[in-house]
């Protein structure tokens, strides 16, 4: 199966359809889910999708090196790649190599300034101008700020991306009535979709929690691997 072909076929194209065509331009969306449920995975999977489209994606983590969150990436683009019989396998990891750009900082040294100083040299240095941005493992939502959220729409709407971010949800978080940990509703206005992760004996489930303004959120037949890390079909 040729590269265009899987994205055709991807599960990832009922989960665009299930939240109104996909995250969209200048909104942030959120993956929660326990500790070690899988959040980086699927933001890897997202990410993964939206390269083998030749779309730029920038992938900021806190606390890994850039090493680290590339094997990452080439451990679930080989499954993906063998799972699927991506014909031109090599050939499909060079689109990906060359639409992504990592970026890693430690905690203490990260800032919304040093990202949009990264993403300047970027565009005038490689003409790299990002679609999707990935910022995984910040904010931490127990102690972000209306800022710190506010910053993150903002990057969305001055670079008219997308952006997904991380959010560790706990069993004893309180929550409200859509199950949505109160430490992350509160910032509601400023998020467009919520998308929980919950870990079941042989696959984590995939549950839309927030879609846009919609009241009634899809019900998702769709699941993560947890050998893979690949999504696939409940």
């Amino acid at each position: 199966m040729y590269r265009k072909e899987i994205n055709e076929r991807s599960p990832l194209r009922v989960f665009e359809r299930s939240i109104q065509g996909g995250l969209g331009k200048g909104n942030v969306g959120v993956v929660m889910s326990r500790a070690g449920a899988g959040k980086t995975a699927f933001l890897v999977d997202i990410a993964l999708d939206e390269l083998m489209r030749e779309r730029k994606v920038l992938h900021i983590n806190i606390d890994n090196p850039v090493e680290k969150v590339r094997e990452f990436y080439d451990e679930i683009f080989s499954d993906l790649a063998e799972s699927q019989k991506l014909e031109r396998r090599e050939r499909a990891h060079l689109v990906v190599e060359r639409n992504r750009l990592i970026q890693t900082y430690g905690r203490e040294s990260f800032s919304m300034d040093k990202v949009k100083e990264g993403i300047r040299l970027a565009s005038e240095h490689m003409s790299f101008d990002p679609e999707v941005i990935i910022v995984d493992g910040w904010p931490k939502f127990s102690k972000a700020t209306d800022d710190d959220v506010q910053e993150l729409v903002n990057l969305a709407k001055q670079y008219n991306c997308e952006v997904w971010v991380s959010a560790r949800a706990r069993r004893e978080d309180e929550r409200d009535d859509r199950g949505i940990p109160t430490k992350i509703s509160r910032f509601d206005s400023m998020l467009s979709v919520v998308i929980n992760l919950e870990p079941h004996s042989d696959h984590i489930r995939l549950q839309i929690v927030k879609d846009h303004d919609n009241k009634d959120a899809a019900s998702l037949f769709l699941e993560l691997d947890p050998r893979t890390l690949l999504v696939k079909w409940r």
